[in-house]
């Protein structure tokens, strides 16, 4: 029987109308502004005063939601930094406003009959935003330096589909690491032409060349500066932006970069992002005027935009997926049925619906709708893998703790990154547990970096999180829970899991590969490491006077080829 908790609705529409009629600003004092009301000011949709003359730059306005951890490609893992590097730099391929990918860097390829050898050839003329030429070395440089285990980068493992690779990042203190690298499947073979040899053919791997793990890195600024992705003054890029401003916590400001070789399709002049964490106050910004394109929105501001039919509502697809980890170490949540109890505790027909209110669609598996399969979508092909139940939630509670040796689950805190939304979500999944299993959960608001931190610390008992596809295959979500991820921050392990996920890694059939994905999500969602709650749609907001911005489906919107009307 799906849960059903129409008895709390009444509790969040209360809270919707209590939170959405202030804003909680970083300082105690500040005045409480009204948030609800969607209607635009008389001059809302007139072009800000700094861009009236045809003279003016053209500056796009928006928000950055946190602090970027790391500007580095090589360093970097979350959206919050990737909104930037997207950008300010450009890979061997590039994604277009069609979602296709396309030549960037490299001007064209080749690959071997076998798929294990890609050749790239770059453009003539194409330059860092120092004026230094970009080579094939930049990129070689670059991608060994994400894989040297000294980087300790988190993200290196998108870089072990390179021969080699793997052994490199993963080896012990005393190894021969210059061996390890020189083994490295990419070689500089002159100044523009980058031969790359995989450890198996690899279907996916032109998109990976358009993520920022790939992007290159200017070897001599690296060298002579290991900080320079730290401050705007030493920032070199060789996207269409580049850095000139960063006031940490604070803003940052972008430029057309004069020396980006497709510069001539570039229309801004600048790009001035705001960091601030809280949505409603973010909102308020763009009902003003400050601020031109907002991403994320507030859930009850989008609900009622997408109810209105607002004109400036947007809604894209997403390849991501709304989820909690749940620390396996932390008794009793080692037992796979407590954490399947407090998945199907949760309604998420009710999260969607009333409180998410962006056209998001329940969560039942960990893949999102809008990546193909043999056949069809493989997320409707997936289908259902569990369901809600309170009856037999509490069954599995009770089996499993009585597994533990003990009697009742004890209190235990959500953690969740500064968010109204995330605050709305986890106090609705913190009712529902406590009525459906009396279960009582403490929730906990920190920054995004402190939160993600803490993760791959170990040190959370239940947390909030999300995944964007870093392309697009089932690959991108399944195999961040193999044992030895640096994304499971579940820390689960199951051999079955882990060998199903080797075998679609190295198959090239497509029906053995993604059948197996699939039986992997099966054990994935029977052992429950992780709670899924929904897939995320992208729903922003953007002035009419702003044209031109495109939405891949698993990036933020993008803005290469934005104008600012007149």
């Amino acid at each position: 029987m799906k849960v059903k908790l129409y008895s709390i609705l009444a509790l969040f529409f209360a809270i919707l109308v209590a939170l959405s009629g202030c804003f909680a600003g970083e300082e105690a004092n500040k005045p409480k502004e009204p948030t609800n009301n969607t209607e635009k000011p008389a001059d809302s949709e007139e072009k800000p005063a700094d861009d009236s003359a045809s003279t003016s730059p053209k500056v796009l306005r928006l928000n950055n939601g946190s602090e970027p951890g790391s500007l580095h490609p090589g360093t970097a893992q979350g959206t919050h930094d990737s909104w930037v590097l997207e950008h300010a730099f450009e890979g061997l391929t590039k994604k277009s406003p069609e979602g296709e990918i396309v030549e960037g860097m490299a001007e064209k390829w080749e690959t071997s009959n076998d798929g294990l050898t890609w050749t790239f050839y770059l453009r003539d003329g194409v330059t860092w935003s120092n004026g230094d030429s970009v080579t094939a070395h930049d990129f070689e440089y670059a991608w060994k330096h994400a894989l040297n285990p000294e980087t300790a980068s988190t993200y290196a493992y998108q870089l072990y589909y390179l021969k080699g690779g793997q052994a490199f990042n993963s080896a012990e203190e005393g190894a021969d690491l210059q061996a390890l690298e020189d083994a490295v499947g990419v070689k500089a073979l002159d100044e523009k032409t980058l031969e790359v040899t995989l450890e198996v053919a690899t279907p996916y791997f032109l998109d990976l060349t358009s993520f920022y793990t790939y992007y290159p890195v200017n070897k001599a600024v690296q060298e002579a500066n290991p900080d320079w992705y730290k401050e705007a003054d030493t920032y070199v890029s060789n996207g269409a932006f580049k850095l000139t401003e960063w006031k940490h916590k604070e803003s940052m400001k972008l430029e057309k970069n004069e020396h980006y070789y497709d510069q001539a399709k570039i229309n801004l002049d600048e790009v001035h992002f705001v960091i601030i964490d809280d949505e409603n106050t973010v909102w308020q910004m763009y009902r003003s005027g400050e601020i031109d394109l907002v991403y994320p929105l507030p859930q009850d501001v989008q609900g009622q935009l997408l109810a209105n039919n607002d004109p400036e509502f947007n809604l894209g697809p997403d390849l991501a997926i709304y989820y909690y980890n749940i620390n396996n170490d932390v008794k009793p949540f080692n037992n796979p049925k407590v954490r399947k109890a407090l998945a199907m505790a949760i309604d998420r027909e009710t999260i969607v619906e009333h409180v998410a209110q962006g056209g998001q669609t329940p969560a039942y598996s960990v893949v999102p709708p809008g990546i193909p399969d043999v056949s069809g979508d493989y997320q409707e092909n997936t289908g259902k893998l569990f369901e809600a139940n309170a009856e037999e939630a509490k069954k599995l509670l009770a089996e499993g703790l009585a597994e533990e040796g003990m009697a009742e689950l004890p209190p235990f805190t959500l953690t969740y990154n500064t968010s109204e939304g995330h605050k709305l979500i986890a106090e609705a999944v913190q009712e529902m547990l406590r009525k459906n299993l009396g279960v009582a959960i403490t929730l906990e608001n920190v920054e995004f970096q402190v939160k993600l931190d803490r993760e791959k610390a170990g040190d959370y008992t239940m947390s909030r999180a999300g995944w964007v596809g870093d392309y697009v295959d089932p690959m991108t979500f399944i195999d961040l829970w193999v044992s030895d991820s640096p994304y499971n921050d579940a820390n689960w392990a199951n051999a079955e899991y882990d060998r199903l996920v080797n075998l679609a890694k190295s198959s090239m059939d497509q029906g053995e590969r993604m059948q197996a994905m699939h039986d992997a999500e099966k054990i994935l969602m029977d052992e429950m490491p992780i709670i899924p709650v929904y897939f995320y749609t992208k729903p922003f907001t953007v002035k009419p006077y702003v044209t031109g911005i495109y939405t891949p489906i698993n990036r933020y919107p993008q803005f290469h080829y934005v104008d600012i009307k007149n």
